[in-house]
């Protein structure tokens, strides 16, 4: 089952550059399936075991994801956009928009409001199949360690006070009706102004999606003994006026300054566990007295979690400047 859920996580990876090259013609089951040198049959009943749903439905609410944000952020016409995402006149992508999403995409265009897209499935994670990392690769890369002035801004999220860990925090979210992971995630790709958003159709992975701490004195004891709860969103501008799922929380976070660890681009498979050790080690062993500085445990204070291996791994941390004792 490893190896099919690598072999389906490459097809996956290829349809979603596929759609955002509008090349339907390697879109096909029989091309994608002689890609990996399988009967058509034998890959659609994979892809479905380990998915939970078929090819073509899955191709399809992708589509359509891709097509939404066209019409919420472009001004080509609904026609040229149906047409781009392979539907056959614009009255198949009306009935096909509305049936997915209760609106049609003129009526959406007028006023995006949050709504599910189908978001990418991951069904190849070393972390959720307990397989660890080959290790074959160690980079030889050093933690960046830097600080940064933030500005105001505000953090669209849904947080979980029970949790322990992202995987923990999504087994629990399960459990509450309509903050599973792809109703929470497919509401946040909805979201326009997202400002971490560089394209990307991975939660969490440049979609503007990510992972966040915040300073809490009803939330867990962290390692570092801080009260914190954890959280997962989206960063939006500080003027941000749309509308909020009534599953989640829309939070004012005021301009601040933070300390950043950050490791460059690496290989997931082989090297995440070491990258996160040597993040780890390098915000365990940083001397904040002697920079200045401290961690800022305020009620409210925020710390985001990024996790793009192509990119970077980092943490933000929030920080303040110490006092000097202006009396000696």
């Amino acid at each position: 089952m490893y190896e099919w859920q690598k072999q389906i996580q490459a097809i996956v990876d290829e349809i979603d550059e596929c759609i955002k090259k509008y090349d339907d013609d390697a879109l096909t089951l029989s091309s994608l399936a002689a890609k990996l040198g399988y009967s058509e049959f034998h890959m659609t009943r994979k892809f479905k075991e380990i998915s939970g749903m078929s090819f073509k439905d899955y191709l399809r609410n992708r589509k359509l994801a891709f097509a939404l944000k066209e019409v919420r952020d472009s001004e080509k016409s609904i026609l040229d956009i149906a047409l781009s995402y392979g539907f056959s006149s614009n009255e198949s992508f009306t009935r096909s928009f509305k049936g997915s999403y209760g609106v049609t995409p003129s009526e959406y265009r007028k006023n995006p409001k949050p709504v599910v897209l189908r978001t990418k499935i991951n069904p190849f994670d070393r972390y959720l199949l307990g397989l660890g990392e080959i290790g074959m690769i160690k980079s030889t890369d050093d933690v960046k360690i830097y600080f940064v002035t933030i500005p105001a801004h505000k953090f669209l999220h849904v947080r979980n006070y029970e949790s322990n860990g992202y995987w923990d925090f999504w087994q629990k979210q399960s459990l509450i009706p309509g903050q599973d992971c792809e109703t929470i995630c497919g509401l946040l790709d909805s979201v326009k102004g997202k400002l971490d958003d560089d394209g990307g159709s991975d939660s969490n992975c440049g979609a503007g999606q990510i992972m966040a701490y915040i300073n809490d004195p009803a939330g867990r004891l962290c390692d570092w003994g801080i009260p914190r709860v954890e959280c997962y969103g989206c960063r939006l501008s500080a003027d941000y006026n749309g509308e909020v799922p009534e599953q989640m929380i829309l939070t004012d976070i005021p301009d601040g300054e933070y300390i950043v660890f950050e490791h460059g681009p690496f290989d997931y498979e082989q090297e995440c566990n070491s990258v996160e050790e040597k993040i780890e080690a390098a915000m365990s062993s940083f001397d904040y007295q002697k920079a200045g500085y401290c961690l800022d445990t305020t009620q409210g204070r925020i710390m985001y979690f990024y996790f793009n291996p192509g990119m970077y791994f980092k943490y933000i941390r929030p920080v303040r400047k110490i006092q000097k004792d202006t009396d000696k």
